[in-house]
């Protein structure tokens, strides 16, 4: 909230333009208080033209990065996105990338066009990686005590970018590249998911032991050190971690190495779900059958 107060010049292309402009606020722990009074300022305006990028200093690109049926990277709103900057480009802006994606989609994808015009990275204009780090609803941390971590493609591209977020954030943790900090992100994410597969895993092993895996898991987090928890639940949720360790798995095979663990939790995590429905089937079953004997006992004592 508060690194929105401090936005300035900002024209966000998003599909909830209209609702933008009417200082309305299509994001959950995003106050309309706060977008109406930027908007009203005049430090946060929205639009549907890309030629508004001509008045920029610094670009940010923040759009979807799914999957196709085939599993492989989505990369159409990257290149699409990153096309639209090419024709509006001037000397001395900064491109950062912040959609989540796979180690090399800076290199690849978006400085190529970034230089189609002749300009040269750290030079005349300055490209650089930045993950998101955002916990819909945290109380404790948001956009401003979340440090963020920072690639460029030259170390000037990193100087230019560590500038423009010190002004947003608390810390800044530059890294040495682009694909340095796309891999940051990855194995944030793929951290998340290998684990939320190992407690499902547990999970089920716990139920067919008979043991309570909620009682296990709150006695192991009471070890102050080399143990953090996590939880079990029916799959993994949100559009980061079901996708973005396939980004990763992705381009390791590319590289002609095929992730064991990667594969191994995206099959526990398909196969819980699977488990939670025929347990919850199965009591649904028991309950059932429990209703029509306890109905069949009642009749009989009515006769």
């Amino acid at each position: 909230m508060e690194a929105l107060k401090e936005s300035r010049g900002a024209v966000v292309v998003v599909a909830s333009v209209a609702a933008l402009a009417a200082g309305d606020s299509y994001i959950p722990d995003v106050s309309a208080d706060v977008i109406g009074t930027l908007v009203a300022s005049g430090q946060l305006a929205a639009s549907h033209d890309y030629e508004a990028i001509s008045e920029l200093d610094t670009i940010s690109i923040c759009v979807p990065t799914p999957l196709r049926k085939t599993r492989d990277p989505d990369m159409s709103y990257v290149v699409n996105a990153a096309e639209q900057i090419r024709t509006h480009l001037r000397p001395g802006m900064l491109i950062v990338l912040e959609s989540t994606t796979y180690p090399g989609t800076t290199t690849e994808v978006v400085l190529p066009r970034m230089l189609s015009n002749g300009f040269t990275a750290g030079e005349d204009i300055f490209v650089a990686f930045s993950p998101e780090r955002i916990d819909p609803a945290n109380p404790t941390y948001g956009v401003r005590n979340t440090p963020k971590v920072i690639g460029g493609v030259t170390r000037s591209c990193t100087e230019v970018a560590v500038a423009l977020y010190s002004t947003v954030v608390e810390q800044v943790v530059p890294v040495s590249s682009t694909q340095a900090a796309e891999m940051v992100k990855m194995l944030e994410n793929t951290f998340r998911a290998v684990n939320i597969g190992l407690i499902n895993e547990i999970t089920i092993m716990c139920d067919k032991l008979g043991v309570d895996v909620w009682e296990v898991i709150a006695a192991a987090k009471t070890k102050p050190f080399g143990y953090m928890p996590f939880y079990p639940g029916p799959g993994l949720g949100g559009h980061c971690i079901p996708i973005d360790p396939f980004y990763m798995s992705w381009k390791a095979k590319k590289l002609g190495y095929g992730p064991r663990f990667i594969k191994s939790s995206g099959i526990i995590t398909t196969k819980i779900s699977e488990w939670i429905v025929n347990k919850v089937v199965k009591v649904l079953k028991i309950k059932k059958i429990e209703e029509r004997e306890s109905q069949k006992e009642k009749e009989i004592m009515t006769v």
